[in-house]
C-alpha cells in the first residue's frame, strides 16, 4: 500500500549512548559498538547501508530510547572499526556471524528486532534467514537482494544510467574504453592497487555515482560526505568487493529463504522513486513473504532521512515497540 503523507513522524531528539566498545571478532577485526537508550528496554540490533558506509549519530535517533535497548554498530572496515576499509576476512557470512557475537556478547539478549536498510536490508535477510530464531521482528528500508539484476541496475549502462545519464558519464569516464571487462571489474583493479592517488580517484568517482543516485532531489552534502576521502575509500572499496563476488550469495537465495521468516512480523519501507534500490525487490520479497507489511512511499527515494521514508521507519518502531 503507499504510505500516507500528512502527520509524518520524524527522529526522536538527540540522545548519547550509555556504553561504547570495540569487538573482537577475529582474522584481526574489531568492531566499534554502543548501546543507547534504555538497558531494560526491547532490544534491537541497527544494520548500516554500504557495505562499508557506516553508522551516524542520527541512526540511534530513529527509534524510542525510553523503549529500546540500542546496539548500533560499524561493520568489518568502515567507521570506527579497525582495520579500516579492509577487504580480509569481510564477506556477508563473516558479518552475519558477527551480529550473532554482538547479541551474545554485547547485547546479552536472547532475541531482537532486526532493523536494516539498503545493503543493511541484504544483510538483516542473511541474518534472520540464518538465525530465524533470534529475530523478534523485521523492519528494513530500500530492499537489496543482491541479485544480479540489481547489480547490473547501478553499473551496467540501462538502469540507473537512463535516470542519471550525466552522472553515469562521469562515472565511466575514469575507465578509459578500451579496458576490457564490466565496471565493476576495473573499478576494482584500481581499488585494490598500490596507487594511492588512483585508489583515492577512482573511490571518490564511485561514491559519488552512489551519491547521485540515492536521494529523490539533488544533494550537494550528500554528495560531499560520500565522496570526503575517510568515506569514499571504505565505501568504495567494500562496496566493490561484495558487488564483484555477488555479495557471497547465490542467485536469489533471500528471495527462496524468505520461507523462513514465516511467523516473523515485519515491515518494509519502499520509496517509490528509489533509483538505487528500485520497489522490485521489495515487490518480490513482500510475494515471497506474504506476512510482512510492504508500505510504498509516494514520494520517497533511497535515503532513510527522507521525510516519507523516516515516517514510515519511525511509525514501524513505535508500533513494534508496544
Amino acid at each position: 500500500m503507499e504510505m500516507r503523507t500528512d502527520s509524518r513522524r520524524t527522529l526522536y531528539p538527540a540522545f548519547e549512548p550509555y556504553e561504547t566498545g570495540h569487538l573482537a571478532v577475529g582474522e584481526g577485526h574489531h568492531l566499534y559498538w554502543e548501546l543507547s537508550g534504555n538497558p531494560d528496554g526491547k532490544p534491537v540490533v541497527f544494520l548500516h547501508g554500504g557495505p562499508g558506509g557506516g553508522s551516524s549519530p542520527d541512526h540511534r535517533r530513529q527509534f524510542n530510547p525510553d523503549k529500546y535497548k540500542i546496539l548500533v554498530f560499524d561493520q568489518r572496515g568502515c567507521g570506527k572499526s579497525t582495520p579500516y576499509a579492509s577487504l580480509e576476512a569481510n564477506t556477508t557470512w563473516h558479518l552475519v556471524d558477527d551480529v550473532e557475537k554482538l547479541r551474545e556478547q554485547v547485547a546479552k539478549v536472547d532475541r531482537w528486532m532486526v532493523f536494516g536498510g539498503s545493503w543493511g536490508s541484504t544483510l538483516s535477510l542473511a541474518y534472520a534467514q540464518t538465525y530465524p530464531q533470534r529475530a523478534t521482528e523485521l523492519v528494513l528500508r530500500g530492499i537489496f537482494l543482491f541479485d544480479q539484476h540489481e547489480v547490473d541496475w547501478l553499473y551496467k549502462e540501462g538502469g540507473a544510467s537512463a535516470i542519471y545519464p550525466d552522472g553515469w558519464d562521469e562515472f565511466a569516464s575514469i575507465i578509459p574504453e578500451e579496458e576490457p571487462g564490466d565496471l565493476v571489474a576495473a573499478y576494482r583493479k584500481r581499488l585494490t592497487g598500490e596507487d594511492g592517488d588512483e585508489q583515492l580517484r577512482a573511490a571518490q568517482a564511485w561514491s559519488k555515482w552512489e551519491a547521485m543516485t540515492v536521494t529523490l532531489l539533488p544533494s550537494e552534502a550528500t554528495v560531499d560526505h560520500m565522496t570526503s576521502p575517510d568515506v569514499a575509500v571504505a565505501i568504495a572499496r567494500i562496496e566493490n568487493h561484495y558487488m564483484a563476488e555477488g555479495g557471497w550469495l547465490e542467485e536469489g537465495q533471500l528471495l527462496r529463504g524468505a520461507e523462513k521468516l514465516r511467523g516473523i512480523p515485519g515491515v518494509i519501507v519502499q520509496g517509490r522513486h528509489d533509483s538505487c534500490t528500485p520497489p522490485k525487490g521489495a515487490w518480490a520479497l513482500k510475494k515471497a513473504w506474504p506476512e510482512v507489511e510492504l508500505n510504498i512511499v509516494p514520494d520517497g527515494g533511497h535515503l532513510y532521512n527522507e521525510p516519507g521514508i523516516l515516517d514510515g521507519l519511525v511509525r514501524a518502531t513505535d508500533r513494534f515497540a508496544d
